[in-house]
């Protein structure tokens, strides 16, 4: 009997230590990471989880966007996101700096500063892309266009190139985003999120698997 019992009480504990714990990715950004304008379920950050669990990932996402933030305010709160025992981080930030025009210089250095944040936690990035407008002149485009990659190369970072990318390779085709943005004309709707996420998935699973080495 007594054999029995801690038979039992072997295969309940000894399995359950063997089970792998789940990876917990955050994503520090801002409106578009948060799921500005959407129901809880279906914003940037929950669809994402969605859609690493049907690839097979044991994966839990932290929502880590504030709406508004520019990348001097993730900066700020990089350290609070790290500390929610964080294994990867999702970091795309920028969008707000380049409605508002803000110096390439400072985003390049606020940005700079959440990679060097997780490197020193040993927390791997993937770094996503923004691209900015022709309007704001060929100088001030290459400048900040070249921030990401530059410091994705500088740091051993993961890259991918754009939010947006699933979402372009369909208004490419459609030769419009109208049907793929709220009311305000700016922030993405449920289909265009799932678009996202369908896009910067498999760039997130990457990170994944670099936050489970």
């Amino acid at each position: 009997m007594a054999w029995t019992v801690a038979a039992a009480l072997c295969l309940g504990f000894c399995g359950a230590g063997e089970a792998r714990a789940e990876t917990v990715i955050a994503a520090l950004g801002d409106s578009l990471t948060q799921g500005y304008g959407l129901p809880e379920e279906q914003g940037f950050v929950p669809q994402m989880e969605d859609w690493l669990q049907a690839q097979g990932a044991d994966v839990r996402m932290i929502n880590a966007g504030v709406s508004g933030d520019t990348t001097a305010g993730g900066a700020a709160r990089v350290d609070w996101t790290l500390a929610e025992d964080v294994d990867g981080m999702i970091v795309a930030l920028g969008g707000n700096d380049l409605l508002r025009g803000l110096d390439p210089g400072q985003a390049r250095a606020n940005l700079e500063k959440i990679v060097i944040a997780a490197r020193d936690a040993g927390v791997p990035v993937l770094l996503v892309g923004f691209e900015a407008p022709q309007n704001y002149g060929a100088e001030y485009k290459e400048a900040f266009d070249a921030i990401y990659p530059e410091l994705s190369v500088t740091y051993g970072t993961l890259y991918a190139e754009s939010f947006f990318i699933g979402l372009e390779e369909v208004a490419g085709e459609a030769g419009e985003l109208r049907g793929y943005l709220q009311s305000d004309g700016l922030h993405p709707n449920a289909e265009a999120v799932k678009l996202i996420v369908a896009g910067l998935g498999p760039e997130v699973l990457d990170l994944v698997a670099a936050a489970e080495d």
